[in-house]
């Protein structure tokens, strides 16, 4: 999920124009009201980095350790770190780099399976025991590295001395310490000394009990696959279910307390940056310029109630994917539902890029564009109905 820097960059550099048009209109007047909110943790920051799919999936993590260790007060919240995950991830997609002649996507963007990696096989750490910003900038700034690391792989690769030396995992490894810092062996956490495993047992979290679902055609349904997207780079499969359930799946989930890791395409002109995502419709007829859709036409109408929003179906789901205007741009996380003053369904979404936008780093987005935009999404096994998970054989 890396086109999102793309689109951050983009935004910011257009930011000064976007608001000289919005001083003469006025914005919809949405009222939303929260129906359901599961705890999640503070808004992060990813800033100018490709790893939102860590923050998402840390962000998760957060909240499964709350629900299971049934922890009400929020200074007692857990605060994981992301760059724990980020560098082990680094490092080990760099070994499949090399193993594989280059023949992989190499830089910052994964997916949320690919933090159930590094849980399973190193543990977690507290943010405060590695917070990953060791080259002079307060927030995320991971340009130079993914630039460093990837020019040291495509060399490696090259294999200009005919056999591999037994330096150059050392070597990535180094950097990733100088830039992120180095793995913790041991940490305290309120007065008791963990080791990155036994502090990932201690929040109960067991990567046994998490799996992926997705909803596409050309795999057969209630199977697992994986996701043909080029941040999947370990090629960890999702189960397959119609898009039907796979929103009841969802909601149920919501419903009964879980949150989820969201894998979503937010390139869709419907994803503001004001904090809403709507399935729009650009297709649709319309009085007035697309703008005037957006941020509401000059006498305050609030024009976006009347977007027409797509038919998200699951063979417009399939085509889009196949023609990759559906893909893996951006790792978010689904907490609840909320409802606007006409009642319309929203699921409320933390986002990774601080407290930005209207509603301070969450977003609010509608069936449709979750039905329609979302490429996968990663839940305990214990939000899937009974019957579900005797179809795809999970116990």
């Amino acid at each position: 999920m890396k086109k999102i820097f793309i689109f951050l960059t983009l935004a910011l550099a257009s930011s000064a124009a976007f608001a000289q048009s919005r001083q003469t209109v006025r914005l919809p007047d949405y009222e939303f009201t929260t129906v359901k909110a599961n705890p999640i943790t503070s808004v992060k920051d990813q800033s100018r980095s490709g790893t939102c799919w860590a923050f998402s999936a840390i962000g998760f993590f957060e909240s499964e350790a709350i629900r299971i260790g049934k922890i009400t007060d929020t200074l007692k919240y857990p605060d994981f770190s992301e760059f724990f995950v980020i560098s082990h991830s680094y490092a080990e997609r760099a070994e499949k780099y090399v193993r594989l002649d280059g023949n992989l996507t190499f830089g910052a963007g994964s997916e949320a399976d690919d933090v159930l990696h590094v849980i399973r096989d190193h543990g977690i750490v507290p943010n405060e025991a590695m917070t990953g910003m060791n080259y002079g900038t307060p927030l995320p700034v991971q340009g130079e590295l993914d630039a460093v690391l990837l020019s040291m792989v495509s060399a490696v690769v090259k294999n200009p001395n005919r056999k591999l030396s037994t330096a150059w995992k050392r070597s990535i490894q180094a950097v990733l310490d100088e830039y992120l810092g180095k793995y913790p062996e041991t940490f305290v956490v309120d007065g008791k000394e963990y080791t990155p495993a036994s502090y990932r047992d201690a929040m109960k979290i067991n990567p046994d009990d998490y799996v992926t679902l997705t909803s596409f055609t050309h795999h057969p349904f209630y199977t697992k696959f994986a996701i043909e997207v080029s941040d999947n780079w370990r090629w960890d499969e999702a189960y397959n279910v119609p898009i039907d359930e796979f929103m009841s799946v969802l909601d149920n989930a919501i419903n009964n307390g879980y949150t989820v890791a969201w894998g979503a395409d937010v390139s869709h002109p419907g994803f503001t940056r004001d904090g809403l995502a709507v399935n729009v419709d650009t297709k649709a007829s319309s009085s007035g310029s697309d703008r005037e859709r957006w941020v509401g036409k000059e006498d305050g109408k609030p024009a976006a109630f009347s977007v027409v929003e797509r038919d998200a179906t699951q063979e417009l789901r399939q085509e889009e994917f196949d023609n990759k205007t559906l893909t893996d741009d951006h790792g978010m996380q689904i907490f609840g539902f909320a409802k606007d003053q006409n009642g319309k369904k929203y699921y409320l979404v933390k986002n990774s890029w601080g407290l930005t936008g209207k509603y301070k780093g969450i977003w609010y987005a509608t069936e449709s564009f979750v039905r329609g935009q979302s490429l996968d999404y990663m839940i305990h096994k214990d939000a899937l109905p009974k019957d579900l998970k005797a179809k795809l054989g999970i116990k």
